[in-house]
Parts: structure tokens; sequence; C-alpha cells
């Protein structure tokens, strides 16, 4: 069932600077809600032209000038929030933006919360709720790629997808539900594959959707990933050459590293967690095998990891492929070239895993080394990516888990069950575009709003 939401309250009108913090060359506020006409003919004179720029002096109670700029007005519904929006560029003193605002305030405006000129675009039926998400995405956005996916989940292409997908559940849902209302006899075989046929279809593009989904949420929210491989192999040496200093201690003593040891940096404008780990291997240290165990379990959490293989002591990869745990995208680093001769660079694995040559000593094979991580998160290359959150893939990963289930409860001719998994699944896709969200819901994402946003 699709929960609705009200609109925001009548006289209600709210206002905001709407540019960062600081001093600049210009300074933007805006003020949205019923009483922006009345407001705009006390701070300005008169109303301004619909969508024109007007040069105007924005003037106190007693008709002196607070500052002079561009006036804008936006009669609802036709506006970002769906309401009557009037917006004031003047100069970015903070000083003369606090004064500003404070003389909306005197004529009736709230300050905004965080996030809530969205939120009424949301609540107004501007946009939906994926779309709203991705304006903050786009503000947030710290690489080209994480700009474009970003443009396009807010341009609506990732919710028309997601649409897509609850359509085509709809309809299935509406068969499986016509052989509940009408019972006269069993569903029969060829009925049944149809079914289930069709659910496995939805869920084939549910898996469609979410490769681009993860790489667009990697791109906002950044990679994790974890260093790994026998002691000495070159882990912490890498971890210095990609952060560009001394972080970690290097030893050619094996077992040096004992706790996890994290680095941020970025890559092309991509936030990267690296985590340099204890060197697999048994141990009767207790420390050391304590070590070992929080490596793996920062394997087993990683988005990406880097297994490093001494290239100069012709390491096995595939005895040490076995070491990882099987889920994780993983590269394997074929490390301290310098000393083995082999040419740096990346090549693509028999196996499938791309192998990088690195030296961390000469640098050699350190720049294919970021341009792959790049690509792994979808900076560079690859198709059309969507900015994305944790709640999506966790949604679209539920609708596909519920619609599996579904599919087993048609295959035992469970149909009520099937019904109730498919209407669930249609519930968590809804989630994504808010069709169907909560009041708790709505208020958590967008506390992490910017203000005036």
């Amino acid at each position: 069932m699709e929960r609705h939401h009200p609109a925001p309250a009548d006289g209600d009108t709210i206002a905001a600077v709407a540019t960062a913090t600081g001093r600049g060359g210009i300074g933007v506020v805006r003020v949205s809600g019923p009483a922006s006409t009345r407001i705009a003919t006390e701070l300005l004179g008169s109303i301004p032209r619909p969508r024109h720029a007007s040069l105007r002096s924005f003037r106190d109670a007693a008709g002196q000038a607070i500052d002079e700029g561009i006036a804008l007005f936006f009669p609802g519904p036709d506006s970002f929030t769906g309401e009557d929006v009037l917006e004031l560029q003047g100069h970015g003193s903070p000083v003369v933006l606090d004064l500003l605002l404070a003389r909306l305030l005197e004529l009736g405006a709230r300050h905004a919360r965080p996030g809530e000129f969205s939120e009424r675009a949301f609540l107004n039926g501007r946009m939906d709720l994926a779309q709203a998400e991705a304006v903050a995405d786009l503000i947030a956005s710290g690489s080209a790629g994480a700009a474009r996916a970003a443009l396009r989940s807010m341009q609506g292409e990732f919710s028309r997808q997601v649409r897509t997908l609850v359509t085509q559940l709809v309809a299935l849902r509406v068969q499986v539900e016509a052989e509940i209302d009408f019972p006269d006899e069993d569903i029969d075989l060829p009925v049944a594959h149809q079914l289930q046929h069709d659910g496995q279809k939805i869920r084939a593009a549910i898996a469609a959707l979410l490769a681009p989904a993860r790489q667009g949420c990697l791109l906002q929210e950044g990679v994790t990933v974890v260093l790994a491989g026998l002691p000495n192999s070159g882990k912490s040496s890498l971890l210095n050459a990609l952060a560009g200093h001394d972080r970690a201690i290097v030893s050619r003593i094996p077992g040096t590293t004992r706790d996890l040891l994290r680095e941020q940096i970025e890559i092309d404008g991509l936030p990267v967690l690296l985590i340099d780990t204890a060197g697999l291997r048994e141990s009767d240290d207790e420390i050391e095998r304590e070590g070992v165990r929080r490596a793996r379990a920062a394997m087993d959490e990683a988005d990406h990891v880097l297994l490093l293989a001494d290239d100069s002591a012709a390491a096995d990869p595939a005895a040490l492929t076995a070491l990882l745990p099987p889920a994780v995208p993983r590269t394997l680093v074929r490390s301290k070239i310098d000393l083995s001769g082999r040419a740096p660079g990346a090549a693509a694995e028999g196996a499938g895993i791309t192998e990088v040559a690195v030296s961390a000593l000469t640098g050699a094979g350190i720049d294919a080394l970021r341009r792959h991580l790049a690509r792994c998160a979808g900076v560079e290359g690859g198709g059309p990516v969507f900015s994305a959150r944790r709640r999506h893939l966790d949604a679209l990963g539920r609708a596909d888990r519920l619609i599996d289930a579904a599919v087993l409860q048609l295959a035992r001719h469970q149909i009520e069950l099937a019904a109730e998994e498919l209407r669930l699944a249609q519930q968590a896709l809804d989630e994504i575009t808010g069709a169907f969200t909560t009041e708790d819901l709505l208020a958590e994402i967008f506390s992490g709003f910017c203000i005036g946003k």
C-alpha cells in the first residue's frame, strides 16, 4: 500500500542562505511558501516579473537598503519546490546575508531546516525521493564521474528504471492474485511455469540495475580497499606509495604489521580508504594471530582487495587467491618487480582476475594501479552509472530475495504465500522513489542535506 505524504501547511514560508558559509562574490538567499509574494512586495517594492532577472534594492523596515542585487520570482507550482519561490542574489558578505535573512524572518518567514526545500519539492510532487537525494549527491560529488552519475539520477533515469521494475512486478502480482481470486481449479503446470519465468525475468532486470547502482554508490561514498597477502609481500610499501608519504613502517622482518593501518587518499576525486593488514600466515604469536583475524574481517567488509604477491619470490597466485573471501572483488598485485624484472602495468589473467605489476620502491606501475582502481569504482570507462545510496541497494536486494522466495512458493503451488512475497517486494522497490515510505525515513534522508537546499 502506498503511503502518501501531506504537503506543507498553508501559511508556512521558509527562508535560508543557499550559498556556502564564508565570503564570496555572490550570496544567494531563497524563500519558499505562500508568503513569498507579500515578502517580495515589502522587501523589493513590487513582485518581480516571473522568471526574469530584476535588479533591485533589498530594503529593511525603515526603507534603507541592505544590499542591491538580482531578484528572481518563480510562481508555484512551476518552481523547484512547487510553491511560490523568491530568490535573492546579493553580495557574498556573511554580514549582509545575515541582515537579509533577518529581514525575511521579520517579514514572516521561518528559518528552513536542512534539506527542507528539496523535501517540499518531493512532498509537492516536483521530484521523487531518489531524485531529491541525487540533488544532495550532485552538490557533494567529488569527481566528474560522481557528478555525471548524480545528474542522471536527478533527471530521473534511475527512478524510471525502478518504476519499470514496479510495473513488471505489478503485472506479475495481478496474475498471481487472479489465481487466488478464482480458485475453481488448482493452478496448472504451464501457468505456474510462466509465472516463475516472469519472476526470474524481473530478478534479471534487478541484477542489471544493481550493477550500475553499486558503481554509483561507490562514486559517492568512496571505496574501502584492503591490502592483503603473505608477510613481507610489500603491503606497507604499497600503502606508502599510494599515499605519497611514509605512513606505514616498512621492514624486511616478516610480521611487522600487527594491527589494521588506515589511510584516506583520493584517486581522481574518488575517496579511497586504504587498509594495510597483517600478513596472512599461521603463527604461535597471540598478537599476530589477532592481527590475522582482523585482516580477514577487514577483507570480508572491503569493497576491493589488493592481493599482493612478491614477484621476486615467484609466489603462487592460485594459492594466494584461496586466502580471500570468495565474494569480494580482488586484484592480484605483483609487487617488487624492480627485483624480478617484470614490466610494470595491468594485464588480464586467465582466471578472470586482473593483475597489476608494480614496484613501490621505484613507483613503476603505481599509476596503472590507480587507474585500475578508478575503473573498478566507475570513475573511468564503463556504461552509464546512477547515483545511488546504500538504502537503494538494500531495497533492490530485498526485492530480489523476496521475488526469489515467491518463485519458490509458486513452484510449491503456495499461491497465497507467493502473493505476499511479491507484495513486500513491490513495497521495497517503492521505498526507493518514495511511493511507499515512512516519516522517520524522510526525516533521516533530508537531515543530511545542506540548509538552503
